[in-house]
């Protein structure tokens, strides 16, 4: 198994995340770094959401779509929650 830290190394630059990972087990490991985004408790608009995503790739709205089809984050009305994700301890 591929250590996150190397997967983020790999396709997070410089704050940025240079491609998708079309590997479903390495895009885990970058949805649950983009997850760290939002904190658990906070419900975002999703303007807010966008904002947050498109500062690390273009192509916001794929992003935002992995990270509700793979329960990192719900979805309702508009309003996003984080409902995933690793948590620091």
């Amino acid at each position: 198994m591929t250590d996150g830290a190397d997967v983020l190394a790999r396709f997070v630059r410089d704050g940025r995340l240079v491609v998708v990972p079309t590997k479903r087990s390495k895009l885990l490991v970058v949805l649950d770094h983009l997850a760290q985004e939002f904190e658990p408790g906070v419900r975002y608009p999703e303007p807010q959401v966008v904002e947050v995503l498109s500062g690390y790739h273009e192509d916001h709205a794929l992003l935002r779509r992995s990270l509700v089809d793979e329960g990192f984050l719900t979805r309702e009305g508009g309003v996003y929650w984080r409902s995933g994700g690793s948590v620091e301890t």
